[in-house]
Protein backbone atom coordinates (compact mmCIF):
# COMPACT_ATOMS: atom_id res chain seq x y z
CA UNK A 1 0.00 0.00 0.00
CA UNK A 2 3.29 2.40 0.94
CA UNK A 3 4.50 1.71 -2.82
CA UNK A 4 1.11 2.82 -4.41
CA UNK A 5 0.76 5.84 -2.09
CA UNK A 6 4.22 7.03 -3.00
CA UNK A 7 4.11 6.05 -6.59
CA UNK A 8 0.79 8.21 -6.35
CA UNK A 9 2.66 11.32 -4.80
CA UNK A 10 5.38 10.88 -7.06
CA UNK A 11 3.25 10.81 -10.78
CA UNK A 12 0.78 14.25 -8.63
CA UNK A 13 4.36 16.16 -8.97
CA UNK A 14 5.09 15.14 -12.44
CA UNK A 15 2.10 16.04 -13.51
CA UNK A 16 1.63 19.60 -11.51
CA UNK A 17 4.96 20.51 -12.55
CA UNK A 18 3.57 19.97 -16.45
CA UNK A 19 0.40 21.42 -15.93
CA UNK A 20 2.07 24.58 -14.26
CA UNK A 21 5.29 25.17 -16.66
CA UNK A 22 7.79 23.88 -14.05
CA UNK A 23 8.65 20.25 -14.73
CA UNK A 24 12.50 21.67 -14.26
CA UNK A 25 12.34 22.80 -11.34
CA UNK A 26 10.62 19.69 -10.26
CA UNK A 27 13.36 17.88 -11.47
CA UNK A 28 15.54 20.15 -9.78
CA UNK A 29 14.19 19.79 -6.20
CA UNK A 30 14.27 16.15 -6.61
CA UNK A 31 17.73 15.79 -7.54
CA UNK A 32 18.72 18.27 -4.24
CA UNK A 33 16.29 16.13 -1.80
CA UNK A 34 18.44 13.00 -3.00
CA UNK A 35 21.89 14.74 -2.69
CA UNK A 36 20.51 16.44 1.38
CA UNK A 37 18.90 12.47 1.79
CA UNK A 38 21.99 10.96 1.52
CA UNK A 39 24.91 13.30 2.19
CA UNK A 40 23.76 15.54 4.71
CA UNK A 41 21.47 13.07 6.53
CA UNK A 42 21.86 9.45 5.99
CA UNK A 43 26.11 9.59 6.06
CA UNK A 44 26.10 11.72 9.51
CA UNK A 45 23.24 9.81 10.99
CA UNK A 46 25.07 6.45 10.67
CA UNK A 47 28.17 7.52 12.14
CA UNK A 48 26.12 9.17 15.49
CA UNK A 49 23.82 5.68 15.60
CA UNK A 50 27.37 3.71 15.18
CA UNK A 51 28.40 5.52 17.83
CA UNK A 52 25.04 5.17 20.12
CA UNK A 53 24.71 1.07 19.19
CA UNK A 54 28.43 0.72 20.15
CA UNK A 55 27.38 1.95 23.77
CA UNK A 56 24.43 -0.15 23.81
CA UNK A 57 26.46 -3.23 23.05
CA UNK A 58 28.77 -2.34 25.75
CA UNK A 59 25.85 -2.20 27.90
CA UNK A 60 24.24 -5.47 26.47
CA UNK A 61 27.72 -7.15 27.54
CA UNK A 62 27.74 -5.79 30.59
CA UNK A 63 24.82 -7.69 31.12
CA UNK A 64 22.26 -4.55 31.64
CA UNK A 65 19.48 -6.30 29.57
CA UNK A 66 19.80 -9.62 32.05
CA UNK A 67 19.20 -7.54 34.81
CA UNK A 68 16.25 -5.82 33.13
CA UNK A 69 14.73 -9.17 32.12
CA UNK A 70 14.75 -9.79 35.84
CA UNK A 71 13.22 -7.28 36.69
CA UNK A 72 10.34 -7.29 33.96
CA UNK A 73 10.00 -10.67 34.69
CA UNK A 74 7.10 -10.31 37.59
CA UNK A 75 5.09 -7.85 35.31
CA UNK A 76 5.28 -10.67 32.35
CA UNK A 77 3.19 -13.32 34.16
CA UNK A 78 0.50 -10.86 34.46
CA UNK A 79 0.76 -9.90 31.09
CA UNK A 80 0.92 -13.47 29.76
CA UNK A 81 -0.76 -15.53 32.10
CA UNK A 82 -1.21 -18.64 28.91
CA UNK A 83 2.72 -18.70 28.90
CA UNK A 84 4.59 -20.68 31.10
CA UNK A 85 7.04 -19.02 33.19
CA UNK A 86 9.67 -21.52 32.53
CA UNK A 87 8.79 -21.84 28.63
CA UNK A 88 11.69 -20.35 26.38
CA UNK A 89 8.41 -18.17 24.95
CA UNK A 90 8.96 -16.01 28.17
CA UNK A 91 12.86 -15.28 27.89
CA UNK A 92 12.50 -14.37 24.38
CA UNK A 93 10.30 -11.58 25.29
CA UNK A 94 11.69 -10.59 27.80
CA UNK A 95 15.20 -10.33 26.05
CA UNK A 96 13.27 -8.75 22.77
CA UNK A 97 11.43 -6.18 25.60
CA UNK A 98 14.73 -5.38 27.54
CA UNK A 99 16.58 -4.95 24.28
CA UNK A 100 13.57 -2.73 22.88
CA UNK A 101 13.80 -0.27 25.99
CA UNK A 102 17.60 0.21 25.60
CA UNK A 103 16.78 1.10 22.10
CA UNK A 104 18.56 -2.18 20.20
CA UNK A 105 16.52 -2.43 17.78
CA UNK A 106 18.99 -4.53 15.80
CA UNK A 107 19.32 -7.06 18.81
CA UNK A 108 15.26 -6.92 19.26
CA UNK A 109 14.07 -7.78 16.00
CA UNK A 110 15.54 -11.37 16.05
CA UNK A 111 14.90 -11.86 19.37
CA UNK A 112 10.94 -10.44 18.76
CA UNK A 113 11.41 -13.23 15.97
CA UNK A 114 12.15 -16.06 17.79
CA UNK A 115 9.36 -14.76 20.81
CA UNK A 116 6.55 -15.52 17.88
CA UNK A 117 8.03 -18.90 16.69
CA UNK A 118 7.90 -20.43 20.49
CA UNK A 119 4.55 -18.67 20.96
CA UNK A 120 3.57 -20.98 17.90
CA UNK A 121 4.42 -23.78 19.81
CA UNK A 122 1.78 -22.57 22.19
CA UNK A 123 -1.12 -22.25 19.81
CA UNK A 124 -3.80 -24.53 19.59
CA UNK A 125 -4.89 -22.94 16.26
CA UNK A 126 -1.77 -22.68 14.15
CA UNK A 127 -1.61 -20.20 11.93
CA UNK A 128 -3.95 -17.91 13.79
CA UNK A 129 -2.95 -14.92 16.62
CA UNK A 130 -3.21 -15.85 20.38
CA UNK A 131 -3.98 -13.77 22.87
CA UNK A 132 -0.30 -13.27 23.75
CA UNK A 133 0.98 -12.68 20.17
CA UNK A 134 -1.44 -10.02 19.73
CA UNK A 135 0.02 -8.53 23.64
CA UNK A 136 3.53 -9.16 22.84
CA UNK A 137 3.13 -7.29 19.32
CA UNK A 138 1.49 -4.40 20.78
CA UNK A 139 4.29 -4.03 23.56
CA UNK A 140 6.92 -4.06 20.64
CA UNK A 141 5.53 -1.86 18.70
CA UNK A 142 4.89 0.58 21.36
CA UNK A 143 7.94 -0.42 23.46
CA UNK A 144 9.31 2.03 26.32
CA UNK A 145 12.69 4.11 24.97
CA UNK A 146 15.02 4.99 27.46
CA UNK A 147 17.41 6.40 24.85
CA UNK A 148 15.51 7.40 21.41
CA UNK A 149 19.12 7.14 19.60
CA UNK A 150 17.84 7.19 15.70
CA UNK A 151 15.67 10.52 17.09
CA UNK A 152 18.64 12.17 18.97
CA UNK A 153 20.72 11.57 15.72
CA UNK A 154 18.21 13.11 13.47
CA UNK A 155 17.74 16.04 15.47
CA UNK A 156 21.59 16.28 15.58
CA UNK A 157 21.86 15.58 11.69
CA UNK A 158 19.76 18.43 11.34
CA UNK A 159 21.60 21.32 13.59
CA UNK A 160 19.75 21.12 16.92
CA UNK A 161 21.22 23.18 19.29
CA UNK A 162 19.84 20.53 22.23
CA UNK A 163 19.19 17.42 20.19
CA UNK A 164 18.61 15.02 23.78
CA UNK A 165 16.20 17.64 24.83
CA UNK A 166 13.30 15.09 23.52
CA UNK A 167 14.63 12.17 25.95
CA UNK A 168 12.60 13.01 28.83
CA UNK A 169 9.10 13.49 26.64
CA UNK A 170 10.00 10.11 24.55
CA UNK A 171 10.07 8.66 27.52
CA UNK A 172 6.79 9.78 28.83
CA UNK A 173 5.36 9.70 25.19
CA UNK A 174 6.73 5.89 24.65
CA UNK A 175 4.85 4.81 28.43
CA UNK A 176 1.60 6.51 27.52
CA UNK A 177 1.56 4.24 23.63
CA UNK A 178 2.21 1.74 25.92
CA UNK A 179 -0.03 1.89 28.31
CA UNK A 180 -2.62 2.43 25.43
CA UNK A 181 -1.36 -1.00 23.79
CA UNK A 182 -1.77 -2.68 26.58
CA UNK A 183 -5.28 -1.27 27.64
CA UNK A 184 -6.84 -1.97 24.13
CA UNK A 185 -5.54 -5.66 23.63
CA UNK A 186 -6.80 -6.72 27.37
CA UNK A 187 -10.16 -5.15 26.03
CA UNK A 188 -10.57 -6.57 23.00
CA UNK A 189 -9.77 -9.99 23.90
CA UNK A 190 -12.50 -9.91 26.55
CA UNK A 191 -15.02 -9.03 23.73
CA UNK A 192 -17.42 -11.58 22.37
CA UNK A 193 -16.85 -10.57 19.12
CA UNK A 194 -13.20 -11.65 19.20
CA UNK A 195 -13.30 -15.01 20.52
CA UNK A 196 -13.25 -18.17 17.99
CA UNK A 197 -15.51 -20.85 18.02
CA UNK A 198 -15.14 -24.41 19.71
CA UNK A 199 -12.37 -26.01 17.95
CA UNK A 200 -15.15 -29.39 16.75
CA UNK A 201 -16.65 -26.78 15.11
CA UNK A 202 -13.90 -25.69 13.15
CA UNK A 203 -12.63 -29.21 12.86
CA UNK A 204 -15.97 -30.46 11.53
CA UNK A 205 -16.30 -27.96 8.83
CA UNK A 206 -12.56 -27.20 7.39
CA UNK A 207 -11.34 -30.90 7.88
CA UNK A 208 -9.08 -29.55 10.45
CA UNK A 209 -6.96 -32.35 12.48
CA UNK A 210 -7.52 -30.19 15.53
CA UNK A 211 -9.13 -32.20 18.11
CA UNK A 212 -12.80 -32.06 18.72
CA UNK A 213 -13.50 -32.68 22.13
CA UNK A 214 -13.50 -29.66 24.17
CA UNK A 215 -11.77 -29.55 27.63
CA UNK A 216 -13.47 -29.86 31.08
CA UNK A 217 -13.79 -26.26 31.76
CA UNK A 218 -14.58 -25.08 28.65
CA UNK A 219 -18.17 -24.80 29.37
CA UNK A 220 -21.54 -26.54 27.57
CA UNK A 221 -20.95 -25.67 24.10
CA UNK A 222 -16.77 -26.31 24.36
CA UNK A 223 -15.83 -22.01 24.22
CA UNK A 224 -11.97 -22.12 24.52
CA UNK A 225 -10.42 -19.09 25.70
CA UNK A 226 -11.01 -15.84 23.25
CA UNK A 227 -8.44 -14.74 20.97
CA UNK A 228 -7.69 -11.00 19.85
CA UNK A 229 -7.18 -9.43 16.25
CA UNK A 230 -9.80 -12.28 14.28
CA UNK A 231 -13.33 -10.41 14.36
CA UNK A 232 -13.48 -10.32 10.70
CA UNK A 233 -12.78 -13.88 10.43
CA UNK A 234 -15.40 -14.94 13.66
CA UNK A 235 -17.91 -12.74 11.45
CA UNK A 236 -17.91 -14.57 8.79
CA UNK A 237 -17.34 -17.92 9.91
CA UNK A 238 -20.62 -16.68 12.18
CA UNK A 239 -22.52 -16.27 9.00
CA UNK A 240 -21.62 -19.35 6.94
CA UNK A 241 -22.62 -21.65 10.14
CA UNK A 242 -26.02 -22.72 10.24
CA UNK A 243 -28.66 -22.57 13.09
CA UNK A 244 -29.15 -25.39 14.95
Amino acid sequence: MLNYIWLGLIVAAVLIGAINGSLESVSKEAFERVEFAVMKLALPLAGIMALWLGIMRLAEKAGLIQILASLLRPVMRRLFPDVPVQHPAMGSMLMNMAANILGLANAATPLGIRAMKDLETLNPRPGIATNAMCTFLAINTSSIQLIPATAVGVLAVNGSSNPSAIVGTAILATICSTIAGITAVKLLEKLPGYRLPPIAVEAGRAGSPLPAAPSEDAGAHGVTRPTFAEMAWRTSLAFATPSR
